[in-house]
């Protein structure tokens, strides 16, 4: 049985999960051989898709629930997170 993880992270970057960090956060987690998603409020985003990130409306303070499950879904996590963590590298 494959491995699951999960962790609470809040978005830091002041205009939240819009196109472009959306974008990057897709690049990175198509790195991974794991599914992660995103939830927000009952909602559920695969994060290998730019259009589902988006329709979660992440903005600025909003908590998001990273959640990993396959071969390197640890890793996964801590990639996701540390990018989220750091506002998407942008300049805030």
């Amino acid at each position: 049985m494959a491995d699951k993880f999960q962790q609470t992270v809040t978005i830091v970057n002041q205009l939240g999960l819009h196109a472009r960090a959306a974008s990057k956060l897709v690049q990175l987690c198509r790195q991974f051989d794991a599914k992660i998603e995103l939830q927000q409020e009952g909602q559920v985003a695969d994060a290998s898709s730019v259009l589902a990130l988006l329709m979660l409306a992440s903005s600025k303070g909003k908590t998001l629930e990273v959640c990993t499950q396959g071969a390197q879904a640890q890793e996964a996590l801590s990639a996701v997170v540390t990018l989220i963590e750091n506002g998407f590298d942008e300049e805030n």
